[in-house]
């Protein structure tokens, strides 16, 4: 969806054009994955990172045409919203000191972009889900003018038949209400982790990343707030799930967990793209069958938790990286990039494991891990390899930091970088204390004084200091 389309207007036959021209992308590139004939290249990291414009009281600011005007970085987009952007990090080898180059290419990035925030009398903040964001900050006033976004809009909406969204989450608190249109999704901000990989082992890398998400989303929790309200320690899961919500079917959800692993292929995510997902966006391209335009603007549209991407390197040779999208922005740079330490070492361990885990791990029980984690964190009961269960915590701390450790070894990552990076998520797990955990004491301390609170968490994280160590 980060691709610009040339109108948002459609009619009948340019889905039917559209279908007909994913439907020969797709048999393309089942072909071209049983042939072999994309890259086999060794694993690489990248990342995208969703940012906050906030104004000195700590509300959103809608104001990132201007931003990015100023900024002119073109690895610095818009987002669904006006108080939104989104930063690209380049590609890295995932060997090496691959973490701390990601790391500083992530603060050179932010150092440009906060001083231009700052030229304008804002700060840029990375926050699953900003405390003071409010229901009618959600408007098609405050969307990013992109045709893509007011097609998505338009699109979701007949799909839906013309009916409000109706949002409903239950946790701590409940949360229901009635919203026209998917500007709720915007309220959802992350730190997306790509993975890419030899394109002969993305199933096992595919299933590796869903096994993983549970200890993921638990240990990188930062959005249990939304409209005043406290929910799960993860509320992007449920906000972005019924965000875009097009139907009463789970299985054509847009966002989802999905409903089984991939049993020999990744070809077949792609394929169930085809077969189960109406087109949203049938913008007709006059590309060669072979860069898989059509096929590459729909998967787009389909926002599952972990979702396989196929790209294309600098000689344009196709290749498949994983997406993981269970990761709020936020607290700081180090949280983010220990966050991405332990799950490319966690699908490294798995994917290498002698017995696949998904052999051990039923699909239900990884669902299920997964929403239990992101409503409870990691206090979560879960069921573990061969029918095991125990909590989450206790699970991360006796197990699984082992072997994420192991799986970065496999990947060549510098022993004393992957020792760094992990023992921010062991302190983390050791002091229960995540982003998410942070603001509700905060708030239990203080009152929920919204501005203050994101002050607050703003002040913390131009420390830099990773979120278990942070101060009330």
């Amino acid at each position: 969806m980060g691709q610009e389309i040339d109108s948002s207007n459609f009619q009948q036959r340019d889905f039917e054009q559209f279908h007909l021209h994913l439907a020969a992308e797709t048999r393309l590139l089942g072909e071209m994955l049983r042939d072999g004939k994309l890259e086999k290249s060794d694993p690489v990291a990248g990342y995208e990172l969703e940012a906050w414009l906030i104004d000195a009281s700590g509300n959103p600011a809608p104001q990132n045409v201007q931003f990015l005007q100023t900024l002119a970085d073109p690895d610095v987009v818009a987002e669904l919203a006006t108080f939104n952007v989104e930063l690209n990090g380049p590609p890295e080898a995932l060997t090496a000191h691959a973490l701390s180059r990601l790391q500083q290419s992530l603060e050179t990035n932010w150092l440009n972009c906060r001083r231009t925030a700052e030229s304008m009398g804002l700060q840029l903040l990375v926050l699953g889900i900003l405390p003071t964001i409010r229901p009618g900050d959600l408007s098609l006033e405050n969307m990013s003018q992109l045709k893509r976004y007011v097609a998505l809009n338009q699109q979701i909406l007949r799909l839906r038949g013309g009916r409000p969204i109706d949002l409903h989450i239950e946790g701590n608190e409940m949360l229901s209400l009635r919203h026209d249109d998917v500007m709720l999704e915007s309220a959802t901000t992350s730190f997306q982790i790509h993975l890419q990989v030899d394109a002969r082992l993305a199933a096992r890398y595919y299933n590796a990343a869903k096994i993983a998400s549970a200890a993921i989303v638990a240990v990188s929790a930062n959005s249990p707030f939304l409209f005043g309200r406290q929910l799960w320690e993860e509320t992007r899961i449920p906000l972005f799930e019924q965000a875009v919500s097009v139907g009463a079917s789970d299985r054509t959800k847009r966002v989802s967990f999905g409903f089984r692993y991939v049993e020999k292929s990744i070809f077949e995510v792609f394929e169930s793209n085809l077969q189960r997902y109406p087109v949203l966006l049938p913008m007709l391209s006059d590309d060669e069958p072979q860069k898989l335009s059509h096929l590459r603007l729909h998967n787009g549209t389909i926002w599952r938790w972990n979702r396989p991407l196929v790209g294309f390197n600098a000689d344009g040779q196709a290749h498949i990286r994983i997406e993981h999208r269970v990761v709020p922005a936020g607290p700081t740079h180090v949280d983010q990039l220990a966050n991405a330490a332990f799950f490319y070492g966690l699908v490294s361990a798995f994917a290498d494991a002698e017995i696949a885990p998904e052999e051990r791990l039923p699909f239900s029980a990884c669902r299920s891990n997964f929403y239990s984690a992101a409503k409870e964190g990691m206090t979560a009961e879960v069921e573990w390899l061969d029918g095991e269960r125990g909590d989450l915590r206790t699970l991360c701390l006796d197990v699984l930091l082992d072997q994420a450790q192991e799986g970065l070894t496999l990947f060549g990552i510098d022993h004393h970088e992957a020792v760094y990076y992990l023992d921010v998520i062991r302190r983390r797990l050791q002091t229960g204390q995540t982003g998410a955990a942070w603001q509700k004491k905060w708030v239990d301390r203080h009152g929920p004084q919204w501005q203050d609170l994101t002050l607050s968490y703003a002040e913390h994280q131009q420390s830099a200091q990773p979120v278990h160590s942070w101060s009330l």
